[in-house]
């Protein structure tokens, strides 16, 4: 195997301003169908520092775009460099599942072949734990194992250069990735934390609903929610803290008795933690700031959204008009509607 370019990790400095940040850089190699929309998706994540399109694990660590769609045994990858004090590997690889079938055997898309086989390949043997946990993870959210190849990085060439950042070359050019997904991994770490009130102050300001739903970790019955049947233009916060959480654009009529989103307002906005209560495995879905209970993510949202239905009690949530954000200090996020 040819050496990584990163030997494990790597510490370095960037400038800015008058300012310098320690960053620690780290790599990874990801496979998920056409190379060309998948660099570009990656490269827009915050904390991703530097993208290149090539072929990973096949026959040898030289060969060409030819040779590949030929049966070479390469699959399309993208190497990314990311800086592991703004997004870790877990965050990475959940970004990642986003924009790939991860059930599906050499094709993605419309494209077909071993050439476009998902596959997660790391140069750190120290990867190996959080690949596999977050692949388990995955696993157990779809309910089946995925169908992702993971391992280490066993030969790599880069490729050809008009292959690199073509859909900035190219903005019309084929890409297999729902442009709404685009838009997603440009809001991660869109929203800034938001202070957390004491439990005696939330106690004195919510129902006894809404305090047993966010502090309790109770679920308002179905069909019961203020906001399971409303589906105006607006923006739904953490009822503790005023955190901006979903956007209307992203709610729809799931039949669940709660109301349900695709995709929060920024991906980092949440936080996902394993509920083994009452003889299941779930995944739970608390806020960041506030560490409020909202409730449940499930796979089984829009495939055209991305797949996911986030099933959240309206206790949690407070609602705010679109023609009312910009008073209440969301105007920020109204292009987003």
């Amino acid at each position: 195997m040819r050496q990584p370019y990163l030997s494990l990790i790597s510490t370095s400095f960037i400038r800015t301003g008058t300012i310098l940040i320690r960053c620690r850089m780290k790599e990874i190699y990801l496979a998920g169908g056409c190379f060309w929309g998948v660099e570009k998706y990656l490269s827009l994540i915050r904390g991703v520092v530097k993208t290149q399109t090539g072929y990973a694990n096949g026959d040898s660590d030289r060969t060409d775009y030819r040779s590949v769609c030929s049966g070479s045994g390469h699959t399309e990858a993208v190497r990314v460099v990311y800086d592991e004090k703004v997004l870790s590997l877990t965050n990475l690889l959940e970004f990642f599942y986003r924009i790939i079938d991860p059930l599906s055997v050499n094709r993605q898309g419309n494209d077909r072949g071993i050439q476009y086989r998902t596959g997660i390949y790391y140069t750190d043997n120290g990867d190996k734990t959080a690949v596999e946990g977050s692949l388990s993870s995955l696993g157990e959210r779809l309910g089946i194992r995925p169908a992702v190849e993971h391992g280490p990085l066993e030969n790599w060439c880069g490729a050809e250069e008009h292959h690199q950042n073509y859909l900035d070359k190219n903005p019309g050019g084929y890409c297999h990735i729902n442009p709404r997904l685009f838009e997603e991994a440009k809001r991660y770490n869109l929203v800034p934390e938001y202070p957390r009130k004491a439990d005696e102050d939330l106690m004195e300001e919510l129902s006894r609903i809404q305090y047993s739903v966010v502090r309790e970790d109770a679920t308002e019955p179905p069909f019961t929610g203020e906001y399971n049947s409303m589906f105006e233009r607006g923006l739904y916060v953490d009822v503790t803290t005023g955190e901006p959480l979903f956007l209307s654009s992203d709610k729809f009529d799931s039949g669940c008795g709660w109301p349900s989103f695709s995709a929060p307002v920024s991906p980092d906005v949440i936080v996902e933690k394993k509920d083994r209560k009452y003889g299941m495995v779930r995944t739970e879905v608390r806020s960041r700031s506030g560490d409020a209970h909202l409730g449940h993510v499930f796979g089984d949202g829009p495939v055209q959204k991305g797949g996911s239905r986030y099933c959240i009690n309206s206790a949690a949530l407070r609602f705010i008009p679109y023609d009312k954000m910009e008073k209440e200090g969301y105007g920020w996020l109204k292009d987003l509607l």
